[in-house]
């Protein structure tokens, strides 16, 4: 560790309990312009003062740590110490205490019950779904070859809201065309309370306070919608619906049952197609970018699938496709940024942190750290090749978190991208519409703001 911070790629002795460097209480209102308009530069920035830097924000003291041995030691080995931070803490006023924002025993409790829907025999029993639903998605691509740009992110979020009704839930989703535009409301509202330190007071009848109240009361109606169609059937599924609904039982006050239901099932309807969705998008916007790439993808596809519809087992032959997906999260990672709450006093890293403090650990940072990744800023999937990252860091690269908190969907989110980028590539080709800008928007996941406008052409 140097004197400003910057770890190399071993760790070297370093005194104990420092506080980390970093700017001035007077450059905290650039921080917060930076906060509102610009938080993947304020990552960048953070990261360029070092591996552990201090931020003064507002009257919060926001601790950024940029090294795999901080992240491990954060989300993982101390886990316990650190509840979840900003972003989505404010996100729990739509989501309340679902999985992603739970803590303690009731998270515990929430993830044994939902684990066995996501288990890999399960999932592989669903991989005809996951097919049937990309190969829906080719069709109405190719339907909408040469007649102008199609929204790419709105097929995506259509795509995995399909899969998630037919692996997770045992049920149709494509009724509900609302959800997508529901959890961005959530998201816009989450970042707001961010942004503005929670001094705009919530019953304000502002547009966007408006858009999340009815956004809110959507995501609950769809809820309810779900519950009610399931019935008596609960106790003969092994969805994750069913498993929710048998779990939510042994409460004793029903009223506290019927809250932890919709906290949990609204949570898996946004987890279960956003960060996919995202991941997809910026797939295609860099094979578009990256024509060698997207054409040994292609012959890829062509060489294991032929012009049949994928199975299981062309999941570990389509090595090249996977190491293409995990570079795409490596740049622009679908969980952005991870924050948390300090408990207790620590030591990360050699620096103190002070109980009550905001840590953060933001994986679009760190897959860019020099140290750990060469030409960090340069799309090459073979860096994923085994030769080549066989003595990277564990926790260099975390698209999907780390520690007990790792993505319980890790393993159908890549089946699904998987099955999909390949069918895909094969029939098809994607190109950016003319004059369309691809801006990163992170919120509680790095989106595309405005969507990502695409000509498609058939092969």
């Amino acid at each position: 560790m140097t004197a400003t911070g910057r770890s190399t790629g071993s760790r070297r002795a370093t005194p104990a309990r420092r506080e980390p460097p970093g700017p001035s209480w007077t450059a905290t209102p650039g921080l917060l312009r930076r906060l509102a308009l610009d938080r993947l530069g304020l990552m960048s920035t953070a990261a360029a003062h070092g591996d552990a830097v201090r931020l003064a924000i507002g009257p919060r003291r926001l601790y950024f740590f940029n090294h795999p041995d901080h992240a491990k030691h954060v989300l993982a080995d101390n886990s316990g110490n650190y509840h979840k931070g900003i972003g989505l803490v404010q996100a729990r006023r739509a989501l309340g205490d679902g999985l992603l924002t739970s803590e303690g025993e009731l998270w515990r409790e929430q993830r044994r019950t939902v684990q066995p829907a996501f288990q890999h025999k399960r999932i592989a029993q669903r991989a005809g779904a996951i097919v049937d639903e990309a190969a829906g998605l080719v069709a109405r691509l190719r339907a909408r070859a040469g007649g102008g740009p199609v929204d790419v992110v709105h097929e995506m979020t259509g795509l995995t809201l399909g899969v998630l009704g037919r692996t997770l839930l045992d049920a149709d989703l494509s009724a509900y065309g609302s959800i997508g535009a529901s959890f961005e409301a959530v998201q816009d509202q989450a970042m707001f309370e961010m942004v503005t330190q929670g001094a705009v007071p919530t019953w304000l009848p502002l547009p966007g306070q408006l858009r999340f109240r009815r956004a809110r009361r959507e995501l609950e109606r769809v809820v309810a919608d779900l519950v009610a169609g399931r019935g008596a059937r609960a106790d003969e599924g092994d969805d994750a619906l069913s498993r929710l609904i048998v779990s939510v039982r042994r409460e004793g006050d029903p009223a506290v049952g019927r809250r932890r239901l919709r906290d949990e099932l609204v949570t898996l309807l946004l987890a279960g197609h956003e960060t996919t969705a995202s991941t997809l998008g910026w797939t295609f916007h860099l094979l578009d970018r990256n024509p060698a790439v997207l054409e040994r993808l292609r012959a890829e596809a062509v060489d294991v699938l032929g012009d049949r519809r994928p199975v299981l087992d062309d999941l570990n032959r389509l090595t090249y496709t996977a190491m293409v997906l995990q570079e795409a999260m490596r740049l622009y990672p679908p969980v952005w940024i991870l924050t948390r709450v300090a408990q207790a006093e620590d030591d990360v890293g050699g620096y103190r942190v002070p109980a009550g403090s905001d840590v953060l650990v933001s994986p679009y940072a760190l897959h860019r750290h020099p140290a750990f990744w060469e030409a960090p800023d340069v799309f090459d999937p073979d860096r994923f090749a085994p030769e080549r990252s066989q003595d990277r860091p564990r926790y260099a690269y975390i698209p999907f978190g780390a520690g007990p908190r790792f993505c319980v969907g890790s393993h159908l989110g890549m089946m699904e991208a998987t099955f999909v980028l390949a069918m895909v590539v094969r029939e098809l080709r994607l190109t950016h519409a003319p004059g369309h800008r691809v801006v990163p928007e992170p919120m509680l996941s790095l989106r595309i703001r405005g969507g990502l406008k695409m000509n498609v052409t058939t092969i």
